[in-house]
């Protein structure tokens, strides 16, 4: 007789972790900090369950996933507007703690969504530095508008803090690539997804650090994973536009500037636009194609191991 799959889901929020098991009216709650995280993982470790689902929560899941998967324990890390979508799906509209917990257990069951790799500590590391240079970069931008409209009394002030954002924005980049270098793992993949005309430093290292998948997953599934595979709208005799959605929008970002760059000064990607565009295709839309076309190649290219070369990709 096959045993019982046991799916688990946490809701986790600053202060508390609230655990709920599918299709069982059991229930737990331990506090996030240290003496918590240890008490749910004795808990999981005795249940053994299949798959513990949890959401992205800025950050305050990570210490207990990590921990989690250092015991073991499988664990899948999932947009909170996906556990949503579900839980309006199956008509649960209400939204507490304990009900969230159950909804992602639900989920889990249901769904049984692929267990995401949880960074080491390393990874981690260039994670923050990352994240900091995001924060720097969105604060650098909204200086220098206020700069514009800003009355001369407060301009002084104003062209101080770019100075030092800049400053601390050269200190995050070093960071960075110091951090890189270190690693050998990581210092080989960033080297030979550098060596693809039009992706520069930040590519690569967003690619490293929030799509840790690249090189493991087919074509389609990379896609999907970052959110540039078209999406079918169809009911009936109704064909409706194909349009791209959800996936990781860091990921995604990062490549749309990338993939700007590309069509002026990557053969492969530059040829691809061009042909795009003549065909009729609208701008953005063959700018869509192209991020998915660099993706698919920087997925094949760390799957095989080799470096850029126009022939292989023509």
């Amino acid at each position: 007789m096959n045993k019982e799959r046991v799916y688990v889901g946490i809701d986790i929020a600053k202060a508390n972790l609230e655990i709920a098991v599918y299709a069982s009216e059991t229930r737990w709650q331990f506090s996030n900090d240290e003496e918590g995280i240890s008490h749910t993982t004795e808990l999981l470790k005795e249940l053994s369950p299949n798959l513990v689902v949890m959401e992205a929560t800025g950050g305050y899941e990570t210490p207990l996933a990590y921990t989690l998967k250092a015991h073991g324990i499988a664990v899948a890390i999932i947009n909170p507007r996906e556990v949503r979508d579900f839980a309006k799906a199956t008509g649960k509209l209400a939204k507490t703690d304990t009900l969230d917990a159950k909804v992602l257990a639900h989920f889990a069951a249901a769904i049984e969504p692929e267990p995401r790799p949880i960074s080491d500590e390393e990874s981690q590391e260039l994670g923050a530095i990352l994240a900091r240079r995001r924060q720097i970069s969105e604060m650098l931008t909204m200086e220098k508008n206020r700069l514009h409209t800003a009355r001369k009394i407060v301009r002084a002030r104003i062209k101080a803090h770019i100075a030092y954002l800049e400053k601390e924005m050269v200190k995050a980049e070093t960071g960075l690539q110091n951090k890189i270098q270190e690693s050998p793992i990581e210092r080989a993949k960033y080297n030979l997804l550098r060596s693809v005309p039009g992706v520069g430093p930040i590519l690569c290292t967003t690619l490293l650090i929030d799509l840790p998948e690249l090189g493991t997953l087919n074509k389609k599934q990379v896609a999907a994973l970052v959110g540039v595979a078209p999406l079918n709208r169809d009911s009936g005799t109704l064909r409706g536009k194909r349009t791209v959605w959800g996936g990781r929008a860091t990921v995604r970002r990062t490549l749309y500037m990338a993939t700007l760059v590309a069509t002026r000064c990557n053969p492969v990607i530059k040829t691809f636009y061009v042909r795009l565009c003549a065909a009729g295709k609208a701008k953005k839309v063959a700018l869509t194609a192209c991020m998915r076309k660099l993706l698919v190649i920087l997925n094949a290219m760390l799957q095989h191991g080799t470096p850029w070369a126009y022939a292989s990709f023509a």
